[in-house]
C-alpha cells in the first residue's frame, strides 16, 4: 500500500477559541490539492502545524510516514512552506539567499551551486540575480522565496496562498512551477482565495469551515453533490452557506 503524502488524524488547535477541531485529512503522494475555506477557517492554521511552526494541542501529523511530531526534522527534511508574505533577506542576492538556505539543509556548496542557478532559471530571475532582494516587488519575493523553498528537493510543498499580489505574468510562472513539481511526483498543498485557480489545478478539493472538513473530492465529486453542474465558485459559497 502506497504511504499518503500527508496523514491528519483528529487534529486540534485552540487559542482563545477552538480554531482546529478533531480535524481528519489524507493526502496522496504527488497530488496536487486544494484547500479552500472562508477567513478564520483555520486552513493557515492546519498548514501551519503541518509545517511544524505551530504545536497541535491533539492529534497526529505524519508526512509519508514521519511522525512530524515525534521527529520534526526528518518531516521538514521532506517538506518546504511557503507564506503568502514572503520571508527573504533584504541584504542578500537571490544567488545568496539560495546558498544560504542550502547551507542550512547542509547541502554542498557544488551542488548548492547549481541548484541555485536551475532554480533562478526556473523562475524567471536570471535578470536579477545579482541584484540585492530588497528592491523587489512582491511577486519577485515570492519567486525568491518559493526558489528557497525548493533548494533541497522536497517531496511535500505547502503554500498560503502563493499568489496574492502577484501580476499575470509572476503568477504564471508560479502556477507552471508547481505543476512541474505534481509531474515529476511531487505533492503540492496550497490554500487560495483565487478559487478559479483551484478550479483549473487540483486533482483534489477540501473545503473547510470552523476548523472541520466539510466536503472532498474531486471537482466532479463536488458536483455531484450539489447535484447540478455549476462552477467552482458556486459549490464552495453553498458548502459554506448550509455548514453555517
Amino acid at each position: 500500500m502506497t504511504v499518503p503524502a500527508l496523514a491528519i488524524a483528529s487534529l486540534a488547535k485552540s487559542f482563545d477559541r477552538p480554531v482546529v477541531a478533531d480535524f481528519d485529512l489524507t493526502i496522496r503522494a504527488g497530488e496536487f490539492y486544494a484547500l479552500l475555506g472562508p477567513n478564520g477557517a483555520g486552513k493557515t492554521t492546519i498548514l501551519r502545524m503541518v509545517a511544524g511552526l505551530l504545536q497541535p494541542d491533539a492529534g497526529d501529523i505524519a508526512i509519508f510516514g514521519i511522525d512530524a511530531r515525534r521527529d520534526p526534522v526528518a518531516a521538514k527534511r521532506v517538506t518546504a512552506w511557503v507564506s503568502d508574505e514572503p520571508m527573504v533577506y533584504d541584504r542578500l542576492t537571490p544567488l545568496e539567499y539560495l546558498e544560504f538556505v542550502a547551507g542550512l539543509w547542509q547541502i554542498d556548496a557544488s551542488t548548492a551551486e547549481a541548484k541555485a542557478n536551475e532554480l533562478i532559471d526556473w523562475l524567471g530571475l536570471r535578470p536579477h540575480a545579482n541584484e540585492l532582494c530588497g528592491g523587489f516587488s512582491k511577486g519577485m519575493l515570492q519567486k525568491v522565496a518559493l526558489a528557497g523553498a525548493l533548494v533541497h528537493d522536497p517531496r511535500l510543498i505547502i503554500l498560503d496562498e502563493p499568489l496574492t499580489g502577484l501580476d499575470a505574468g509572476s503568477a504564471r510562472q508560479v502556477k507552471d512551477v508547481l505543476l512541474g513539481k505534481v509531474r515529476d511526483g511531487v505533492t503540492v498543498i496550497m490554500t487560495t482565495h483565487i478559487l478559479e485557480v483551484a478550479e483549473r489545478m487540483a486533482e483534489r478539493i477540501g473545503v473547510i469551515n470552523q476548523g472541520r472538513l466539510i466536503a472532498e473530492g474531486t471537482l466532479a465529486d463536488l458536483r455531484t453533490r450539489m447535484g447540478r453542474e455549476s462552477s467552482l465558485e458556486d459549490i464552495f459559497l453553498d458548502l459554506v452557506a448550509d455548514a453555517a
